[in-house]
Order: structure tokens, then sequence, then C-alpha cells
């Protein structure tokens, strides 16, 4: 009930269509912001990805160049994984803006 006690701004006990429309414009708001920190969100990791996977061949050569041969072997032979993990991250981060986008277009024709 406390909730609802800080949208009765005329303190009458009920909360008439003003007030109503207020909380569902708050509400709106509040959604926007969430929906916007998840899009940056998702940006930074597909950004993280795909910087990991530019900057995993040079920790190779670099652990060659250190004479580090079994850190280069082992980094090598997980090169397959990592590549294919990061590439469905990103696959799926644009498939969804992909997906979002259409859906959005969908509903404007309405």
């Amino acid at each position: 009930m406390d909730e609802f006690k800080k949208f009765d701004v005329d303190g009458n006990g009920s909360i008439d269509q003003a007030e109503w429309d207020r909380m569902a414009l708050e509400d709106r708001r509040l959604r926007m912001q969430d929906e916007d920190a998840q899009r940056d969100a998702q940006r930074k990791m597909t950004w993280y990805a795909l910087s990991g996977m530019l900057l995993y061949p040079f920790a190779v050569i670099l652990a060659d160049v250190f004479s580090l041969t079994e850190a280069a072997r082992i980094l090598g032979s997980m090169a397959s994984i990592y590549f294919v993990s990061v590439a469905g991250i990103v696959s799926v981060f644009f498939g969804a803006n992909a997906l979002a986008k259409g859906k959005q277009n969908d509903e404007s024709r309405k």
C-alpha cells in the first residue's frame, strides 16, 4: 500500500484518473530506462567479446615470443572453441537486435 500512497497526491485515500496516468507515465519511464540499460550492457558485452576475439591471436604470438611454448600451445588449442563461443555471443546479439527491429516495424505498420 505504501506504493499507492505516494501516488495519492491529493491524499483522499483513492487514486483518480490523473494519478493513474501519472503512475502509468512513471512506469513507462522506468521501463524505458531499464531497456536502455539492457541495450548498453549488451553493446558493451559485444565490444568486449569482439576485442577479445581480435586480441586472442596476439596473446598466442606474445606467448611464443617470450618462449612460453606450452602456453602458446594451450592457447592455440583453445582457439577453435573460443572463436566459436565468441561468434555465438555476437551473432545472438545482432540477431536479437534484428528481431526486435522487425517487431517494431511490424507494429508500426498496423
